[in-house]
């Protein structure tokens, strides 16, 4: 039996932090779909009612307890489990920093960018998504020099704002148009180091939701 459930759906970088920190700390999990492409049950007043008021997932439910945002979420489960939680007060700050960071400059602009270029019915203006990616080039550049220096974004050992950051990097380059990890070498290798992790696992393998539209994952559970 899972011990805990976690609505979500394989397009969603902000899902995809939840999942795989469950994945990482061993917990035993099972997700539950939301259709946000098709029925958009997020939106329903049961689901504002009853799971989240703010009409987003992830949701982690835990027992009685339900937590949303993915930041909250990491920091719930690293506290819980006593993995991937940064030590001391000064970690906690940097953490929180670089999750912060993500959260507005990182991943902030990248799943826009993606949305309105792949996901969205209507594509983008183009003027909005070069505004957005360049923004993200940016930003993106702050991480891989920050990571030219130490293994993880903490120093050697992997933490919470590492699983905050890599959320949308490992989504197809096509997806984006151009190869994030090609153009940032230190972030390519430090992809690496978590996809080496126990229990890592892609936001395709992992939630469900691919192809678009249906509970599929990339590659079938057994």
């Amino acid at each position: 039996m899972a011990d805990y459930q976690l609505y979500c759906f394989a397009q969603s970088g902000n899902a995809y932090r939840a999942a795989l920190m469950l994945n990482l700390i061993g917990a035993k999990w099972e997700p539950v779909w939301i259709d946000f492409f098709g029925a958009g049950v997020q939106r329903s007043p049961e689901y504002r009612g009853d799971v989240n008021e703010m009409g987003e997932v992830p949701v982690l439910v835990d027992g009685a307890k339900k937590l949303s945002q993915s930041a909250v979420i990491l920091s719930y489960l690293a506290r819980k489990s006593g993995k991937f939680l940064p030590k001391g007060e000064d970690e906690e700050l940097e953490a929180l920093r670089w999750i912060i960071f993500d959260n507005q400059k990182v991943n902030g602009f990248l799943g826009p960018f993606r949305f309105l270029r792949t996901l969205a019915k209507v594509p983008g203006d183009p003027a909005v998504l070069a505004f957005l990616k360049g923004r993200a080039d940016g930003n993106l550049a702050i991480v891989n020099k920050r990571l030219e220096k130490a293994p993880f974004l903490l120093g050697d050992k992997p933490t919470i704002a590492d699983i905050s950051m890599c959320a949308y990097l490992y989504y197809p380059a096509e997806e984006f148009g151009f190869d994030i990890a090609k153009e940032h070498p230190a972030i390519a290798a430090w992809l690496k180091r978590i996809e080496a992790l126990p229990g890592w696992g892609h936001p395709y393998d992992i939630m469900p939701g691919y192809p678009l539209g249906t509970q599929g994952y990339r590659n079938k559970k057994s």
